[in-house]
């Protein structure tokens, strides 16, 4: 799976992610994205790193999906204990 396909997840994921983690976040949508992206990246190689499997099978495998949301969960978690403490 190439690059733009994980870029399409990662936006979707993010609004996932933001979805599950609800709250008031600086930035808005752009940044919602970029984090989905970001966390969409994270996800699918920390699922190769870590677990060892391929969460790359492909655009609609459960897999691919997991590890988006997840990547997209940390990033987000990261995000808000950033800019947290700058508020």
């Amino acid at each position: 799976m190439g690059i733009i396909a994980w870029i399409l997840i990662g936006l979707l994921a993010g609004a996932i992610a933001k979805a599950l983690m609800p709250g008031k976040d600086p930035g808005g949508c752009l940044i919602t994205m970029l984090i989905g992206i970001v966390g969409g990246l994270l996800g699918g190689w920390l699922g190769k790193m870590i677990f060892g499997v391929d969460s790359i099978n492909g655009f609609f495998s459960l897999s691919t999906w997991i590890a988006a949301v997840v990547g997209s969960v940390i990033v987000l978690l990261i995000y808000r204990l950033v800019t947290g403490r700058r508020a």
